[in-house]
């Protein structure tokens, strides 16, 4: 397994990240964190951590640099930016594909709270590159018209006591039609802290994950 820290160019930034890549790696996973998060989110960490075991690589990036992070606490600027955080992802994809053990593998698109917008506006610009598209507590609705150009195949995952955000889901989730799967953790609140909550998201994605590698090899 080869692990190291990267810096990704995204347009005049360098956004630090965490690259781990199993050997004989199936698809790569690149994480997009929500608002007031980063690359160290001990949610996505965990969730990274199980998506290994299933062979799958895993990159996890600030989208903010340094700067943008402190301005950000202050003036609340650039967390709800969607175009931004967009654009830096589709930077990293194309990074990724410039790089020995990660340049032929299909990109997994993980997003949790905002990030599930970014991820699913860079999805809608690189149809061609992205597997699938996973959404965790995510704010799918605030891609607006990003929404029905995603071609590839969407999971969007909830807790079932995530109320407001399960029904941006169901919403989001008729734009985006037959792309769009909806799984509902039963129980679990908006960062899924409950007992087996988090463990449950981890299989779920990681099955959806294989589905899609299986259906990719299959066309």
């Amino acid at each position: 397994m080869m692990s190291e820290t990267v810096v990704v160019p995204a347009a005049g930034a360098a956004l630090p990240g965490d690259l781990v890549v199993p050997e004989s790696a199936r698809a790569v996973v690149l994480f997009a964190h929500g608002s007031g998060s980063s690359r160290h989110s001990p949610r996505n960490r965990a969730v990274a951590a199980a998506l290994r075991e299933a062979g799958l690589a895993t990159l996890l990036i600030d989208l903010l640099t340094e700067a943008e992070e402190r301005r950000d606490i202050v003036t609340g600027e650039h967390r709800f930016d969607i175009a931004l955080l967009g654009r830096r992802l589709v930077a990293a994809m194309e990074w990724l594909g410039t790089q020995p053990g990660t340049r032929d593998l299909p990109v997994v698109l993980f997003g949790a709270s905002t990030g599930a917008a970014a991820a699913l506006r860079a999805a809608a610009e690189r149809p061609a590159r992205v597997l699938t598209v996973v959404s965790r507590g995510g704010r799918p609705d605030l891609a607006g018209d990003a929404l029905p150009a995603v071609r590839a195949p969407v999971l969007l995952v909830v807790g079932g006591q995530d109320h407001e955000v399960l029904r941006l889901n169901e919403e989001a989730a008729r734009r985006l039609g037959s792309a769009a799967s909806l799984r509902v953790v039963p129980g679990a609140t908006h960062l899924f802290e409950e007992p087996g909550a988090l463990e449950q998201v981890a299989d779920t994605v990681r099955r959806w994950c294989e589905e899609c590698l299986r259906e990719a090899s299959a066309e």
